[in-house]
């Protein structure tokens, strides 16, 4: 069987579709730990934006558990998901030399901040 007779992988986007129907039958004690759990770890990848963590890893395991019961959080997973695949075909177009400036301004922005820790004797360890 060659690659052109196997049937296509269906998409994400509609694996969670017939997820849905499938969860839709679920006992509602259970339909509600789902809910809670979502909406759990959409709070949490939110704080993650601004406290360490993965937040870009969280949000969208959120959104997948909340669009088992709530189409606009389908909605938003399809949304984040064109946004990632859009990022990820800009990042494959850099150019080597974009890359190459890319590092090099990382680099120069790592040194500048051991410099200025340095000089202003700033501790790299608060508290110590």
């Amino acid at each position: 069987m060659s690659s052109e007779d196997a049937p296509e992988k269906p998409t994400f986007v509609e694996r969670m579709r017939s997820q849905r129907e499938i969860h839709a039958q679920r006992p509602l004690w259970m339909r509600a730990l789902f809910v809670l759990a979502g909406f759990t770890l959409l709070l949490a990848g939110l704080a993650m934006v601004v406290l360490p963590g993965p937040a870009l890893a969280v949000i969208p395991v959120a959104l997948a558990i909340l669009s088992l019961e709530f189409a606009w959080a389908g909605r938003a997973l399809e949304k984040a998901i064109e946004h990632a695949e859009r990022a990820k075909a800009t990042a494959k177009e850099t150019s080597r030399f974009q890359r190459i400036v890319v590092a090099v301004a990382s680099a120069l922005a790592i040194a500048a901040a051991i410099v200025a820790a340095i000089l202003w004797d700033i501790p790299f360890v608060p508290f110590t």
